[in-house]
């Protein structure tokens, strides 16, 4: 039976969709049932004060949760998320409720055996429940109590060889899609890349001192999976330099039907007939793209690799085969100032692993060295670049302004220069100027 009277939460219950309420519930139950057969090391009825705190807030109107202060492992400013209730009296369950994130493997591939593993050791020292993935992308284990936090963490490293994730103002704990493991659209080893960075920086990940939080993503195409675009400080997109390869044969055979769109995504649905230039051509952003006397020709340089036609027809379309990432910066949701997407700053590095990813990291330094110089608490490096000018950013990591870096043209006439970047100075006699470099 249930320790708490649930009725907002019960009505969370009654639409269509799964409800977090019902695994709540369960979970419940299983300790409540398990209770004379195993040892908790946390209260048994952390889940029904859990569910009992969140409807009084319902009721309320605001949290029932308070800033605990910093609460971690030793060695480790991050990877812990201090939890406290402000009725530890009423609900004794969750009076600490401490989350803790849990570095996710590359392209969350799992095995069972791990699995079973980690859903033990959280059943035992915690709520057993999880959030699988944390919009970082970590393992989330919701719920522990203060004394219990070295003991997962021991039973983590030495049995399980697994860390903790990142947490507070420093680097979050790397994401990235599956790449070239499964995907053959990946232009990049987007696994490699984010292992070796986290591992380089593990400084950085778990001791913060950063103006604020900072997230690596790796896309292994513009598709973007992991949504790096919209959610990394830094995005690493996978892109290509080269040619879209092309299979004519394979373009006539979907013109014909004999080919599904879509990778035949909507099978079972009659969509019609294929017409390659209302699906393919007419969607090109840049129309760079046409189709004459059975034949598909496209002006790569006008390309901006933004994969429609590939998904499109898959068989036909392939991404070229010299293959790198571009890295876009400041994407965020929404904290001191509005949610805002990823600008693009470098359009082109070769991914080179022989080289320890230098190139990579090359950029990545100076950015953080201008951020840590130059951000303000709690300013993200999106709302630093917006408040300081990406002519800032650029200067910082040594990278002269290109046409890729306008996203529109400029609102006003008016162009700032600097007396080093002109030739002979300001000085110089306007007509003259103008003869010069004027055309």
């Amino acid at each position: 039976m249930a320790k708490h009277e649930t009725p907002l939460l019960d009505e969370l219950e009654s639409g269509p969709w799964p409800s977090f309420v019902s695994d709540m519930k369960q979970q419940a139950e299983a300790r409540a049932k398990n209770k004379g057969n195993v040892e908790y090391q946390i209260p048994v009825d952390v889940v029904d004060d859990l569910m009992g705190v969140l409807e009084l807030s319902f009721v309320d109107g605001e949290t029932h949760w308070k800033h605990g202060g910093i609460v971690g492992v030793f060695g480790y400013g991050g990877g812990v998320i201090g939890r406290y209730c402000d009725q530890p009296e009423k609900f004794p369950g969750v009076a600490h409720f401490h989350t803790m994130r849990v570095a996710q493997p590359g392209g969350k591939f799992y095995k069972t055996d791990f699995l079973r593993q980690l859903c033990d050791l959280w059943d035992f020292r915690g709520s057993g429940l999880t959030n699988m993935h944390g919009s970082t992308g970590d393992i989330i284990l919701l719920g522990t109590t203060t004394p219990q936090l070295e003991e997962i963490f021991f039973e983590l490293t030495h049995k399980m060889d697994q860390d903790l994730g990142g947490s507070g103002s420093n680097l979050r704990t790397p994401a990235d899609c599956v790449g070239q493991a499964r995907c053959e659209w990946a232009c990049y080893d987007t696994q490699d890349l984010c292992y070796q960075l986290t591992m380089d920086y593990q400084d950085e990940l778990h001791r913060p001192a950063f103006p604020y939080k900072f997230k690596f993503k790796f896309d292994g195409c513009p598709n973007g999976c992991v949504a790096s675009i919209a959610r990394a400080d830094m995005a690493f997109v996978g892109t290509w330099k080269d040619d879209i390869r092309i299979d004519q044969e394979a373009v006539k055979a979907y013109v014909g039907g004999e080919l599904k769109p879509n990778g035949n995504a909507h099978a079972g649905r009659d969509w019609g007939a294929f017409n390659i230039e209302k699906e393919v051509l007419n969607l090109c952003p840049t129309e760079c793209m046409r189709y004459e006397n059975g034949k598909l020709e496209i002006n790569n340089r006008e390309c901006t690799r933004c994969m429609h036609c590939i998904n499109v027809m898959p068989r036909a379309l392939r991404p070229g085969v010299q293959g790198g990432c571009s890295i876009l910066v400041g994407a965020k949701a929404p904290i001191l100032d509005g949610a805002q997407m990823g600008s693009l700053l470098i359009p082109f590095v070769e991914v080179n692993k022989e080289s320890g990813y230098e190139e990579v990291k090359d950029v990545i330094e100076p950015i953080w060295d201008w951020w840590m110089e130059e951000g303000k608490n709690r300013e993200r490096l999106g709302e630093l670049m917006k408040r300081r000018g990406f002519q800032s950013l650029l200067e910082a990591v040594g990278v002269d302004a290109m046409p890729q870096h306008v996203s529109e043209p400029r609102h006003n006439p008016y162009i700032f220069w600097k007396e080093e970047e002109v030739p002979g100075g300001f000085d110089m006699d306007i007509n003259e100027f103008r003869k010069r470099h004027l055309r």
